[in-house]
């Protein structure tokens, strides 16, 4: 049998991947001593009960070239190895070696979320390490060692993430949810509601499957003020626009109304450090739709929303809902390119409308196209990487949504504000 090896993994713009593999190596290992080409990582997935996860040969959105599928092992590319601690921490000399992992978009097999019966949910992965280059330590060298025993992952972006499930008879939804740890007796309540794909039955895919844990981070926390900021991320079994069918219906209706209201006001009773008056509520598409059904629902209970390419057709939308919302602060994300809910069906006439009823506080994010502006993934011929134009998640999680609808900058009191800041300046009264 082989050594064992740690993996960390993190929630990245693209959901979370292996981002270092860490070897204990029994021996001291200087700096210099081992490179990207010293070790050999194969990986195989394995779905959740423990079977080959299999994968399409190709995405797509024709159901048809979707069961072309592949078994999901491979080669992981090593992009850096270094000397280092337990934790994957450089040192000049350490007794574990890290490989530094490739992943993104480009490297899926390094991540640790798959599409399983129809959702995204955290997979089984089992790497075999094969040293290929002789090692020198003082007394030799270390020569041939295989690792294929995994010991322990670090996942350090979802240490304080709990799960949960409401007792509402009716229809319990489970949830993930952070608790803030700073001094205040009050302290507000983000809620985010996921997209199509994180339902089901892996609760952690709720707020892993995208960077919901951004929310959770010490930068976006300051945004509440010294204390922080309650998350809560509910999860349907199905979808949040499924009226009843099981399916996606976009008929601007849902069954899950009261379930969600009954799992954020039980939130609510366990938690009373929340401040009722800063409750905000937001999602991403299938998400986005619930946030805007939420806030037409029950107008008078959130102090702010920012609804993420959402798919609640504007057609379904009444004068006199939307009355009822003129006044809330709302801030929506979407991308010019987004074809999967193209925003001029969706949330520019809706946007347009509270902008004529005379919301003060209303604000548009309208990306020309969402592209990697952090260096996740590799230029291509000297341009950015370009994601899905419905991938608009992806900067409102990395704070990069800090310009309205012309394209000027959103500001408060003379100065540039992000969605994020600016969620954490409202209160009811």
């Amino acid at each position: 049998m082989g050594k064992g090896y740690f993996t960390e993994v993190r929630v990245t713009d693209f959901g979370p991947y292996v981002t270092k593999i860490i070897l204990p190596m029994g021996a001291v290992v200087k700096k210099g001593a081992v490179d990207e080409g010293t070790f050999s990582v194969y990986v195989n997935r394995l779905d959740p009960d423990g079977n080959q996860l299999m994968v399409p040969r190709r995405m797509s959105f024709d159901p048809e070239a979707m069961k072309d599928v592949v078994e999901s092992k491979g080669y992981l590319t090593v992009k850096e190895a270094y000397p280092s601690d337990k934790c994957g921490n450089a040192l000049e000399e350490g007794c574990f070696v890290t490989l530094m992992i490739d992943h993104g978009p480009h490297a899926g097999m390094a991540a640790e979320l798959a599409s399983v019966k129809g959702y995204n949910c955290f997979i089984y992965t089992v790497h075999t390490i094969t040293q290929l280059k002789d090692i020198p330590v003082e007394n030799g060298a270390l020569k041939g060692l295989v690792f294929d025993r995994k010991l322990d992952t670090y996942k350090p972006d979802l240490y304080g993430w709990i799960n949960d499930v409401s007792s509402y008879e009716a229809c319990p939804l489970r949830y993930g949810y952070f608790v803030p740890q700073g001094p205040g007796e009050k302290k507000p309540l983000v809620i985010w509601l996921h997209g199509a794909g994180e339902g089901g039955f892996d609760t952690t895919a709720a707020y892993a499957g995208n960077k919901v844990t951004a929310l959770s981070s010490k930068e976006v926390q300051a945004f509440f003020g010294e204390g922080g900021a309650y998350v809560l991320a509910p999860q349907t079994e199905t979808f949040w626009m499924d009226s009843g069918s099981g399916h996606i219906e976009a008929n601007g209706k849902t069954l899950y109304g009261p379930a969600l209201k009954a799992c954020i006001d039980e939130f609510v009773c366990k938690n009373p450090s929340i401040d009722k008056d800063r409750i905000y509520i937001g999602g991403d598409s299938n998400g986005g739709f619930m946030t805007v059904r939420m806030i037409l629902d029950y107008p008078d209970y959130f102090a702010a929303a920012f609804p993420v390419c959402e798919a609640l057709p504007d057609k379904y939308i009444s004068d006199e809902e939307l009355e009822g919302i003129k006044n809330l602060p709302i801030w929506f994300t979407a991308a010019k390119t987004d074809t999967l809910v193209p925003p001029a069906e969706y949330a520019e006439p809706t946007y347009k409308r509270l902008v004529a009823a005379g919301n003060p506080d209303v604000h548009f994010s309208y990306w020309d196209k969402i592209e990697d502006l952090h260096g996740l993934s590799p230029e291509i011929e000297g341009k950015k990487y370009e994601y899905f134009g419905h991938f608009s998640w992806i900067p409102l999680f990395n704070n990069d949504c800090d310009f309205d609808y012309d394209g000027q900058p959103v500001l408060c009191e003379g100065k540039k504000i992000s969605v994020l800041e600016w969620l954490g300046k409202h209160s009811r009264h």
